[in-house]
């Protein structure tokens, strides 16, 4: 129920009510005696954090919530607040009709497998831990986390110029981004601004596609930068001055950069191109790759030499602020990046680009087609992880067999320094899976 990114689905369907009672049943079952709720800006997240809150309070946990609000402001909010855990209502980048959970720990970082095994298991059994009359917790409003977030961000850069910069919110949660930007004297415009969880200016989930009228905005103007949010601003991605979209590798490439030095290592998932790797090596940090996504990312970021993690998808983690991907924490750091380094395309041109081939093959049995594969590789190949899936490394670069979380797919991806030498990894990787498809 639980995958690394919380609970997710349809409204009325796979996400409902009920459900939402039950997970703050379990959360408060499980010793969290006082829990932050908030939401993004769907409007079924009212629903469910009212559920969530009643399930909290039934079996005796006190109830904090703090309206909508952007993620990283809610995981903010926990520690800040003196409370156990956090709930967070929302489908992150998933379309408007989507809504989900996401269970937050004092430090920013999501629930482990741990503990989403124990509530997962108290949602099966229907195990909860209700209380008499007079045990209910009780439910409390808290304004003002939206400035703490704010005031953290204002400390964590520091601006020599006033940047133009254009902020995309895609209707979403993360005005907090437009504002700070603002009280550091940027010159700043937004796009899709006004909270709607229709999401009608664009698509929840920022992309090269979907950010085609911010490109264009950015291109036209003076704008040095253009920063774009997912729904509840755990993400950030950008467009240069020119208007072109950054490459998720290259903006990961220099965040990595900067946050490293010597000895220091970076935090990556096995999917990650060799441009980070390469990067990280010119100024002596190293990466320590992990499973996809975020969550996995975040824990190996406990480790006390690793200072950066990030996923391509768009979350960033800087875990001296906190361990909760902060889309508006990379805004604000982004910005710092070109106000002192120079013009973004200069930067991004300086990263290496290396050819990367993808490919998706529909499997009747993926576990047993994935066991077969790694046992070929394994008898084929020196250098391999099983990390997430079966990756392999080469001379020539990687390839990685990784079964699809919610489809009947194994996923391929291959990339090389070469074109020829990726399409060779390509296919001897695609043969590798079809070739196990008809052994079978």
């Amino acid at each position: 129920m639980f995958g690394t990114s919380g609970i997710r689905g349809r409204v009325g369907d796979e996400v409902t009510a009920t459900l939402a009672l039950s997970v703050g049943r379990a959360v408060a079952s499980e010793g969290y005696d006082r829990v932050v709720v908030g939401r993004d800006v769907r409007e079924s997240g009212s629903m469910l954090v009212d559920a969530i809150g009643a399930g909290l309070c039934e079996c005796g946990a006190e109830v904090v919530t703090v309206g909508v609000e952007a993620t990283p402001t809610v995981a903010r909010a926990i520690a800040h607040l003196e409370a156990d855990a956090g709930v967070v209502v929302t489908a992150s980048h998933n379309p408007a009709e989507d809504n989900g959970i996401k269970l937050w720990n004092p430090s920013g970082k999501a629930f482990g497998p741990d503990q989403r095994a124990a509530i997962e298991r108290r949602l099966r059994e229907d195990d909860y831990d209700l209380v008499a009359w007079d045990g209910v917790g009780e439910r409390s409003h808290r304004e003002g986390v939206r400035d703490h977030h704010a005031g953290t961000l204002r400390n964590s850069v520091a601006l020599e110029r006033s940047p133009s910069v254009i902020v995309d919110l895609g209707n979403g949660a993360g005005g907090v981004t437009a504002s700070v930007l603002d009280e550091l004297d940027c010159r700043v415009r937004t796009l899709n601004g006004q909270e709607d969880g229709s999401f009608p200016g664009r698509a929840s989930e920022p992309t090269e596609e979907s950010l085609e009228t911010l490109s264009t905005l950015v291109a036209e103007t003076d704008a040095e930068v253009g920063i774009a949010h997912d729904g509840d601003a755990d993400r950030m991605l950008a467009v240069d001055e020119t208007g072109a979209f950054v490459p998720k590798d290259a903006l990961l490439a220099l965040f990595a950069r900067e946050a490293a030095g010597a000895g220091d290592r970076v935090a990556v998932p096995v999917d990650t191109s060799l441009a980070v790797e390469d990067a990280l090596a010119g100024v002596g940090a190293s990466l320590t790759r992990t499973r996809v996504g975020d969550v996995y990312v975040a824990e190996r970021t406990t480790e006390s030499d690793v200072v950066f993690g990030g996923e391509p998808s768009g979350a960033w983690i800087w875990p001296d602020e906190t361990r909760c991907p902060d889309g508006p924490l990379a805004a604000c750091k982004l910005v710092e990046l070109v106000d002192q380094r120079g013009p973004l395309s200069e930067l991004v041109a300086a990263i290496e680009s290396y050819p990367i081939r993808r490919t998706s093959i529909e499997v009747a049995d993926k576990t047993a087609v994935m066991a077969a594969v790694t046992d070929r590789v394994s008898e084929r190949y020196e250098d391999v992880d099983t990390l997430d899936g079966v990756r392999v490394s080469t001379e020539d670069g990687w390839f990685l067999l990784r079964a699809s979380g919610t489809q009947p797919l194994v996923r391929v991806t291959a990339e090389a320094r070469s074109t020829s030498d990726a399409a060779a990894l390509f296919e001897t990787a695609r043969q590798l899976v079809t070739e196990t498809m008809t052994a079978d």
